[in-house]
């Protein structure tokens, strides 16, 4: 049979509540006062064996929670060990999208209970030229009109089809906003009503009604 392994502290511990045995047994034989002091020292040995067996049990590990959304096969929110990384909630959310656009987020920034990851899918090779032309792409119908060179935009923004650089031309949206934005509508499908922004975290009413005719579904 397999005995127990024990630390050099524990064994050490051990040795003087046994010899604090011995010497409690011996001093009980001649009696007096003695006993009593022996029995302190019993229990002396005993609390340093509890306080060393206590020292050896793990601390609880510390978790944040995090909610992943965008580019990754399976959003949502999760729970992980508080020091992680933005890369560590990507791949707990499944992994990166094929479109996903890594390059756009710190990966390696450290996660905070409550923090919301968002990525972006990567603009393809005609809604890129598109944003840095400021024209619309050929044979698209339906496409959004983009930003003039000026940054003024020249007609309504579609919400389910403007690319990020098209929203970031919007009067109080930033980057990270029209990333956003971006995120919700892959997650969710296309926008059917402007007041559907108030769902995106840093868009309230005010912001809603300030972009109310600059923007439709």
């Amino acid at each position: 049979m397999r005995m127990p392994s024990v630390s050099r502290r524990q064994a050490l511990a051990y040795a003087v509540v046994v010899l604090a045995l011995l010497a409690l047994v011996g001093r009980s034989v001649v009696g007096g006062d003695e006993t009593v002091e022996g029995a302190s020292e019993l229990d002396a040995a005993y609390e340093v064996l509890t306080l060393d067996e206590s020292a050896d049990e793990p601390g609880e590990v510390e978790r944040v929670l995090v909610h992943v959304a965008g580019a990754v096969r399976e959003p949502g929110v999760y729970e992980l060990a508080a020091g992680s990384r933005v890369t560590d909630a990507v791949q707990r959310a499944g992994g990166p999208r094929a479109r996903a656009w890594l390059d756009s987020i710190n990966l390696a920034a450290q996660l905070v209970d409550g923090q919301q990851v968002v990525v972006p899918l990567k603009p393809s090779a005609a809604e890129a030229a598109a944003g840095s032309l400021g024209i619309c792409v050929a044979g698209d119908a339906g496409a959004t009109p983009t930003a003039s060179s000026g940054g003024v935009a020249s007609g309504p923004v579609s919400l389910s089809r403007a690319t990020v650089s098209e929203l970031e031309q919007l009067p109080g949206i930033g980057p990270v906003t029209a990333q956003k934005i971006v995120a919700h509508r892959d997650e969710h499908g296309p926008f059917r009503a402007v007041d559907e922004l108030t769902a995106i975290s840093g868009v309230g009413p005010a912001r809603v009604e300030a972009l109310r005719e600059l923007v439709t579904p």
